[in-house]
């Protein structure tokens, strides 16, 4: 796996030591010194970033992390990880930013659905686009919202994939609309990545709960 150079576009410190943490616990403490290793890493093994917001994660790093995944596991083994990993960040580390501290107040759980998803989704990119160089916004269509990532960690380094490889993105909004909507579950699929010639990463996510 080549190295892939630093960005100068950063990540709050907070987010990133709970990424970590998250993956270690889904792969245990030697997997992840593997996967870091792999990753070009070895610097962050015993050594995860200060629990604090100070910007000091390079997009550099987190798509190294995520391209690991899929070099150490394989594409599906590496994208179901990265999903889960990434309803644990959202659960862990940004459901208690800004407008989304309050989701849990009646006044928002009496909400039509469609009026909590879009003040959840656009509360989302807020905090992305407030608190890293993540810049994100939220687009609403009849039947479906799109979640646009204009410069992404997540896929940051990556170019001439296949297909869309935002996988952790994708398990954040998963969770994100399960923690809004009080339990539903959507489809959430990325449907345009800038690391697959994309001029946004496009995440379309259903109006319609499945479940």
């Amino acid at each position: 796996m080549e190295v892939i150079p630093q960005s100068g576009y950063t990540l709050p410190n907070r987010l990133a030591r709970i990424t970590l943490e998250t993956v270690e616990e889904l792969l245990t403490p030697k997997g992840m010194e593997s996967l870091l290793a792999l990753a070009h890493l070895q610097y962050l093994i015993g050594n995860y970033p200060a629990p604090n917001l100070e910007r000091g994660f390079d997009f550099a790093e987190m798509g190294a992390l995520n391209l690991g995944l899929e070099e150490l596991y394989g594409p599906r083994g590496g994208r179901g990880l990265a999903l889960r990993a990434g309803r644990t960040v959202f659960a862990n580390a940004l459901s208690h930013f800004g407008a989304l501290a309050g989701v849990e107040a009646m006044a928002f759980k009496k909400l039509p659905m469609n009026l909590k998803l879009k003040v959840g989704l656009l509360a989302i990119a807020r905090i992305f686009s407030d608190l890293s160089d993540q810049c994100s916004s939220v687009e609403e269509k009849a039947h479906e919202f799109y979640y646009l990532v204009h410069r992404n960690a997540v896929c940051w380094g990556r170019s001439g994939e296949k297909r869309p490889v935002c996988f952790m993105m994708v398990g954040i909004l998963q969770e994100a609309l399960n923690r809004i909507s009080s339990g539903r579950e959507f489809r959430v699929d990325e449907a345009e990545c800038l690391a697959a010639g994309g001029d946004v990463c496009r995440f379309v996510i259903q109006k319609e709960p499945i479940s």
